[in-house]
């Protein structure tokens, strides 16, 4: 059959580690049988990160901007042994941290369900996306500790010298600490649009959620600005389109997410989505099966698995040994930024590919055929945990008889 056309390239980021190895066959696999692929590729493998000084992550965001939709491998974020490990320049600092940045973006992470897998939540029939301001809270936190006998204030000084001072505790007979957070207007309307938007294009309801009847200035002013955002900008498309937003307390949120069936977008502070995203991976059966996308203000995406390198795996990989390393969210992220680039560009057919290639890789699992991990959480009385690369050819078989 004759490949499928690009017209405008894709951003590919190559990363690290098992994941790369699996990268490579899934293109190799599962997309350039198919598809006429056109990227511009950038390497953010640990090694050529600190060959460049980091400047090729930042390469990679700023052509993500050009081109409008990427798709990036898993990276490391290396800590202190990996910089022992790499022989790094420097500790450097999180790729995806480095892209959100740029980008000003938003991650959404959503559940890929299958049959056989069974939520731990049994009325979650559908997926519940998770998404998370990805700027300030405790991230970007000053913390201090404090001895006894000392009184501790919040201080503001303006563009005048003028100060503003808040007692927050004084600490008359005890050690104690204290930590100042922090967060701008900006960030939050930009976090408002990311999500009203991609509830939008993905025609889901969305909640948001936080403490404002406890945190009267900080988190009130989260609430303010999404309801801000959301009359100014895009109450009448929410009517038109049929779907609806949502303002409730954190704690409410969590209630009746727990006793929902799932199907709507989730708005979390930096905080509440960090805990609640793996929350909702586990709950659902783990982070090799969860889609992430980071979506900007102004129409960005950029498409990951929402797992990492799978380290354990290079390593007996390296040695020659076979792995059964779980290429799912792969394969969706690529799945995902070819069908937005079908989408922007008008190409129906590779809308259509993106939709056969997720069809052939949950129709693998649930006919029984999976990797180790998934053998683990499923409950099918036929499954066969496999190896990779066989679960890819089996991946590849059932694509090739959707695409003929």
């Amino acid at each position: 059959m004759e490949k499928i056309k690009m017209t405008t390239p894709l951003v590919e980021m190559d990363g690290d580690e098992m994941t790369r190895v699996i990268w490579k066959m899934i293109k190799d696999e599962l997309i350039e049988p198919y598809v006429d692929l056109k990227t511009e590729y950038y390497d953010l493998g640990l090694e050529y990160r600190n060959e460049t000084n980091d400047q090729v992550t930042i390469d990679s965001a700023e052509a993500t901007k050009k081109y409008g939709v990427a798709v990036k491998c898993a990276t490391i974020t290396p800590n202190a042994a990996r910089v022992e490990e790499y022989k790094l320049k420097e500790m450097w600092k999180s790729p995806n941290g480095t892209i959100r940045a740029i980008l000003d973006g938003t991650v959404f992470r959503a559940p890929i369900i299958v049959k056989g897998i069974t939520p731990f939540i049994p009325t979650w029939t559908k997926p519940i996306t998770i998404a998370r301001h990805a700027y300030g809270d405790i991230y970007k936190n000053t913390e201090l500790k404090v001895p006894a006998g000392s009184k501790a204030e919040l201080v503001v000084t303006d563009k005048d010298g003028n100060e503003t001072r808040a007692l927050i505790h004084d600490f008359k007979s005890s050690d104690g600490i204290i930590q100042g957070v922090h967060n701008i207007d900006e960030s939050i309307k930009s976090f408002a649009r990311s999500c009203l938007s991609y509830a939008l294009d993905t025609k889901q309801d969305i909640w948001f959620a936080a403490k404002d009847t406890i945190s009267k200035t900080y988190d009130h002013r989260f609430k303010d600005i999404f309801a801000e955002v959301y009359e100014a900008e895009y109450k009448d498309k929410f009517n038109e389109a049929g779907i609806e937003y949502f303002y409730t307390l954190i704690d409410d949120a969590v209630a009746r997410i727990i006793r929902s069936n799932g199907g709507v977008i989730w708005a979390c502070k930096n905080y509440d989505g960090d805990v609640m995203s793996d929350m909702v991976a586990t709950a659902y059966g783990s982070l090799g099966l969860m889609t992430s996308v980071l979506v900007s203000p102004d129409g960005i995406y950029e498409y990951e698995a929402a797992h990492g390198t799978v380290q354990r795996h290079y390593y007996k990989w390296l040695k020659g040994e076979k792995t059964s390393t779980n290429p799912v969210a792969t394969i969706f992220a690529w799945s995902g930024a070819l069908r937005k680039r079908g989408e922007l560009d008008n190409i129906p057919d590779l809308c259509t590919y993106a939709d056969k290639l997720e069809k052939a890789t949950i129709d693998t699992i649930e006919s029984g055929i999976m990797t180790g991990d998934m053998a683990a959480l499923s409950n099918l009385e036929n499954k066969k945990s496999v190896y990779s690369e066989e679960f890819l050819a089996a991946i590849a078989k059932n694509l090739g008889e959707l695409m003929a």
